[in-house]
């Protein structure tokens, strides 16, 4: 028999270095339907990370682990129906909701990818990127590389998501792990999530929020 991977004996262990797309699907599974919900409390931070995307009308746009879609609306507002926006999630569930809230929306230039993002069929040159609450992407080297073989030269990307705290908010720690479980298959990285992306900016700056266990952070594509 082949060796056991380390969340092979226990399904809610995230395994250590790098991510698993199998068990991102299983988790989604179980709450992709109160995702909306559970997301409220971080739509402020999400608008702020899109508003550091600046983008402009027929910007083309990817959402990368695009989840339900909640960043859509934001998105679209900016670039116009000119604009072409991609969405690439691995959650069948997840996508499914993102789907039908592009019909609601009437929105027409909204393209849904259900892939992993190192597999997904992109066939785009985008202008900006989002990464909110993508941890899994951002400690997926191969997912950078493709993503950024894909997007144009002086592109802005931003990027948002949890983190492990400085030394002096330490004790929180193990909450944040608490609360990220269910949002991110690997803890590695988890001190700087941004580190593997910074390679791919030629400029990156980052803020911290809620005492260090979050942040938002935006550059620019070398």
């Amino acid at each position: 028999m082949p060796p056991k991977r380390p969340n092979e004996s226990n399904p809610a262990l995230p395994i250590a270095g790098r991510p698993d797309p199998a068990l991102a699907i299983a988790r989604y599974r179980e709450h992709a339907a109160g995702y909306d919900a559970s997301a409220r409390r971080s739509m402020p931070a999400r608008l702020r990370t899109i508003g550091r995307l600046a983008l402009q009308a027929g910007d083309v746009v990817l959402d990368a682990g695009c989840g339900t879609g909640l960043s859509f609306a934001p998105i679209l507002e900016r670039i116009g129906p000119g604009g072409r926006l991609v969405g690439v999630e691995v959650s069948p569930e997840m996508i499914a909701l993102a789907g039908e809230r592009c019909g609601r929306g009437g929105w027409r230039n909204v393209r849904l990818l259900q892939s992993t993002v190192e597999e997904a069929p992109f066939g785009e040159n985008f202008d900006a990127v989002l990464f909110h609450c993508a941890h899994d992407v951002l400690r997926s080297g191969p997912a950078l590389e493709r993503i950024f073989a894909a997007t144009r030269s002086g592109a802005r990307v931003a990027a948002a998501g949890m983190k492990l705290g400085p030394w002096w908010s330490a004790p929180l720690n193990p909450l944040v792990r608490r609360r990220a479980r269910p949002y991110m298959t690997t803890f590695e990285g988890l001190e700087r999530p941004w580190s593997l992306l910074e390679g791919y900016l030629s400029s990156f700056e980052w803020v911290s929020r809620n005492l260090g266990s979050g942040w938002i952070g935006w550059g620019r594509r070398a």
